[in-house]
């Protein structure tokens, strides 16, 4: 069914209704308030806080259960597993049917993870959480960023990028925060803050219950379950986030999963309150640069992400090198700041070239770009560090991410010119 390009309603989900989509409103309704573009980015928020909270804790069942570094990193790459997983159907099931039918189960799942987390006592459990939370990670940046964009309207379309995109990263960063401070200061310290995080989700869940969205009943035809794709004369957008996108979440993936060992490894110390806080000013730096950023053209914002994370790279090499938590903690901040610009990059140029109804498909196709190498590299470099050492497996990994991100922004420079335009207007 063709797509009109023409100016809509804030409120709707562009265009003509088209099948499978939510909208709240017709063309020709009032402008549907900012505050609810900011609700709707809650959901979003609310399980990203789920998706880092474990960082910290995992030194506290390291020592309770007892495993080792690549272990862990396997931990860590069952979440990305769930993620893909989810991205496979969750993008085209929210396309056809509509968001709210992909979020709310999406959100009790995350619950169901908390539960999990919050009275394991085995690594068969520690992975089964970490699935579950990748399932719904996996839901909402594919429904629930195109919710967001929805519930803001055709002509605020970067608005809504830029909002989804910090809220994700903002939600990642919190998480490991609260593990960190609440594991250190309230009683049962693997289990407070999953508490805490089913009241953020149950709080979700009632967003989404109210969020100004109509159900569409689906008549378009073929497979539920498919690799992501964007429609043809959009792929070359999509080939420019991932460049810096991918590299970008590797290197936050990298710091979750092995920071907490690199800050024992440098300061002799298991604090979670350490590296939970190392993990939120990660994340902050990603929240910050994108709002410093966001008038800027996307080209522009992708070549920044990537000098970012070849930066991080290097102060990440010479960090395990020297055993400096400074430099330890500017390649942390660096790599959330290329994460974030390579992620509004990615997500406006989607924004602002496919249409509404393959918009959720399209936000799993970028994710999936990037979450394939944040789950392969850090468990690689997980692997190496029992073999050879955290010191000379960090540098591989490194090496080798900074030649991605080289590569990535070299793509965007050679082809900017068809790169879009400013992030956020």
């Amino acid at each position: 069914m063709p797509e009109s390009r023409g100016v809509v309603a804030a409120g709707t989900a562009g265009g003509p209704q088209h099948a499978g989509t939510e909208a709240p409103g017709d063309a020709g309704t009032p402008l549907t308030p900012v505050r609810w573009i900011w609700l709707a980015a809650w959901p979003v928020t609310a399980v990203f806080v789920l998706s880092n909270a474990a960082t910290p804790l995992y030194v506290l069942w390291q020592r309770e259960i007892g495993f080792s570094q690549g272990t862990l990193t396997v931990i860590f790459a069952f979440y990305i597993l769930g993620l893909l997983g989810s991205l496979l159907v969750s993008g085209v099931v929210s396309d056809r049917i509509g968001r709210k039918p992909v979020l709310l189960p999406a959100l009790a799942l995350g619950m169901a993870a908390c539960l999990i987390f919050a009275t394991a006592t085995t690594v068969p459990a520690l992975v089964v959480a970490r699935l579950f939370s990748g399932i719904a990670v996996g839901a909402v940046v594919s429904a629930g960023m195109a919710a967001v964009t929805d519930v803001a309207g055709e002509g605020r379309r970067r608005l809504a990028a830029l909002l989804a995109s910090s809220a994700m990263v903002f939600g990642a960063g919190l998480g490991p925060l609260l593990a960190g401070v609440l594991s250190e200061a309230a009683p049962a310290p693997t289990v407070t803050v999953f508490v805490l995080e089913i009241a953020l989700l149950a709080t979700a869940f009632l967003a989404v219950l109210r969020m100004p969205l109509r159900h569409r009943t689906a008549t378009v035809k073929g497979t539920w379950v498919r690799i992501p794709v964007v429609p043809a004369g959009t792929r070359l957008q999509l080939v420019h986030g991932m460049a810096v996108f991918a590299p970008g979440i590797t290197a936050t993936s990298f710091v979750l999963s092995l920071g907490p060992s690199l800050l024992t490894g440098l300061l002799g110390t298991t604090s979670r309150i350490t590296a939970g806080a190392m993990a939120f000013s990660m994340f902050l730096a990603a929240t910050g640069v994108q709002f410093a950023v966001r008038r800027l053209r996307t080209r522009t914002i992708l070549a920044a992400g990537a000098v970012s994370i070849v930066l991080g790279t290097v102060a990440l090499i010479t960090a395990v090198r020297t055993s400096s938590v400074p430099l330890l903690v500017t390649a942390a901040l660096l790599a959330g700041a290329g994460q974030g610009m390579g992620q509004l990059g990615g997500l406006s140029l989607l924004n602002s070239t496919v249409p509404p109804h393959r918009l959720a498909e399209a936000n799993a196709a970028l994710n999936v770009g990037g979450y394939v190498p944040a789950g392969i590299l850090p468990v690689t470099a997980g692997y190496l560090s029992d073999a050879m050492g955290l010191a000379t497996a960090t540098t591989v990994f490194a090496t080798a991410l900074m030649a991605c991100a080289v590569l990535g922004g070299l793509l965007v420079l050679s082809t900017g010119h068809r790169a879009g335009p400013p992030a956020e207007g």
